[in-house]
């Protein structure tokens, strides 16, 4: 049975994190805490896998007191910095972190359906790409369309490819990625129903990653794409 622990747990995220966890046999929760808990020290200490879905500062906060105790993190946190991804990468080479810019199964499929378009089309093409989120997302273009930029952009070469952000009403999370040529044109999309595909996603991450003992991974090498 894997312990894991989650940050933010009063967020919308957090709390359903912690609610489907305690429906999954293999999985006791040991602990769950605010991003602005004064001592989180003290849940960490006790849980094999630290679940985090806050703010870019407390992340970085709580992948310190991980490193200290040899803990490993699931980490979903967007808007990161290029320093705070450094760290990140620098802490994998003592504790096992499992981070992707987007937990859902279904959305890491999409990136690799993508790169093979990307790769088939080539240049010929012209990508682009559109995301749509709530209202409350603070960061603009989400990492998952920043994520499918960049791997359009490493399978085919050439410029990077142009993103338009929309933030709208209660909308969980949409990417529509177009190939269009002066022949035809290739749609591929993903829309999130709830919030429930990042949080399943996330804690199959915490089964994968508990179970290491040091590196950085993504949801690509959790399921084994």
């Amino acid at each position: 049975m894997t312990k894991i622990c989650v940050s933010g747990s009063s967020g919308k995220m957090g709390s359903r994190i912690v609610d489907l966890a305690k429906e999954d046999p293999d999985l006791k929760v040991c602990g769950a805490f605010d991003a602005i808990e004064e001592n989180p020290e003290q849940f960490i200490e006790s849980t094999d896998c630290l679940i985090e879905f806050t703010t870019p500062q407390a992340t970085i906060e709580h992948l310190a007191l991980c490193e200290k105790h040899k803990k490993a993190m699931v980490i979903g946190t967007t808007g990161l910095s290029d320093d705070q991804r450094s760290k990140i990468e620098a802490a994998s080479a003592n504790i096992p972190i499992a981070f992707s810019p987007n937990m859902s199964i279904g959305v890491n499929l999409l990136f690799k359906i993508v790169k093979d378009a990307a790769k088939v089309l080539g240049q010929d093409y012209n990508a682009e790409i559109v995301e749509a989120h709530h209202v409350h997302k603070k960061d603009a273009p989400s990492g998952t369309a920043k994520e499918i930029a960049r791997v359009i952009k490493e399978a085919r070469g050439g410029a990077d490819v142009p993103i338009e952000s929309i933030r709208e009403g209660e909308t969980v999370g949409e990417h529509t990625v177009t190939f269009e040529s002066n022949v035809d044109l290739i749609e591929i999309t993903h829309s999130a129903k709830t919030r429930d595909i990042f949080a399943k996603g996330a804690l199959q991450a915490a089964k994968f990653v508990a179970g290491k003992k040091k590196g950085l991974f993504t949801m690509k090498e959790v399921l084994g794409l």
